[in-house]
């Protein structure tokens, strides 16, 4: 069974004095990943670039590279997809039991590399180390604990892990911001999803376990007997895994879940500052601007959002 989306992720940024030039990156192309083929994808932008580039970062996120260099006062970046999910939701249960500790062993001593070929061993290794968002603190430790009991199933540790962040935190938008640290998170006891990934990435990389940054999409419903509104979507982040003899395995703390054929991915790195949607400067005397975003993830074939 399978899954096709139309996906568009429009930001619009509004100056409040003319803008000479603007310089920017995106990563609002989705990935080509078993289980999720990109039919079709484009990113346009408003006013017309005197010059675009795409390339692949370093964590094979393809990246868009823009240069508007013509005087104005909005500039709009529209990202249109067509993707096709045929990956399921894996079973926890199913996934290869073994122990995080002695996962967390594995990729210490090198022992992971008769699974791995050298250079994916350093990707899987990096992901154990502390990043631009994701700290070492004691706050951290002492709030993961109670999930790593020695010997645990690291599966069993996924979901204990996404369980109790979606039932001991608040999902309340505009808690945080992105420089938001875990301390903070858990002082608070309140964020958004970039926040809740990040907490449980520093809990697994903390306890030596591999952990990235996946930022992408899931498609939302409306109340029943009501009608979806346009734009009422919006960028979502989540947590892979690595997991001896399963490799990455997706999880979702915010809705206390695995990845399903609901989620498209966009890319991953080591925390949100290596895969924000859109990063770039400009070239004003005004100070200040006006951010909208407009994301609509939703089943092809469906009226079009123009």
């Amino acid at each position: 069974m399978s899954r096709t989306y139309d996906l568009v992720h429009r930001t619009t940024y509004t100056y409040p004095q003319e803008v000479t030039d603007s310089y920017g990156r995106t990563v609002m192309t989705p990935r080509d990943l078993p289980g999720q083929t990109v039919l079709t994808s484009h990113v346009e932008v408003d006013p017309a670039p005197a010059d675009t580039a795409v390339q692949h970062d370093y964590f094979g996120n393809r990246t868009t590279f823009y240069a508007v260099t013509q005087p104005h006062t909005t500039l709009v970046v529209t990202a249109r997809s067509t993707i096709e999910i045929t990956r399921g939701r894996p079973d926890a249960g199913a996934l290869p039991q073994v122990a995080w500790d002695d996962a967390a062993e594995a990729v210490a001593t090198g022992s992971a590399a008769a699974a791995f070929s050298s250079d994916v061993l350093v990707q899987v290794r990096e992901m154990v180390l502390p990043s631009t968002h994701v700290t070492f603190v004691d706050e951290v430790r002492a709030w993961a604990e109670p999930s790593f009991v020695p010997g645990r199933p690291l599966a069993h540790v996924l979901v204990d892990l996404c369980h109790r962040i979606r039932h001991e935190l608040t999902y309340r938008t505009g808690s945080t911001t992105v420089h938001t640290t875990q301390r903070q998170l858990l002082a608070q006891g309140a964020g958004v999803c970039q926040d809740f990934a990040h907490l449980m990435i520093a809990a697994l990389r903390l306890h030596g376990v591999p952990a990235r940054y996946v930022s992408g999409y899931i498609e939302t419903l409306p109340p029943p007997g009501r009608e979806k509104l346009r734009g009422a979507d919006a960028s979502h982040a989540w947590v892979s895994v690595w997991v001896p003899g399963a490799g990455w395995v997706d999880a979702d703390p915010t809705n206390d879940q695995l990845v399903d054929d609901r989620y498209v991915v966009l890319g991953w790195g080591r925390d949100y500052h290596d895969v924000p949607p859109l990063r770039g400067v400009i070239f004003t005397e005004g100070r200040g601007s006006k951010l909208s975003v407009q994301v609509d993830l939703v089943p092809a074939g469906s009226p079009a959002f123009e």
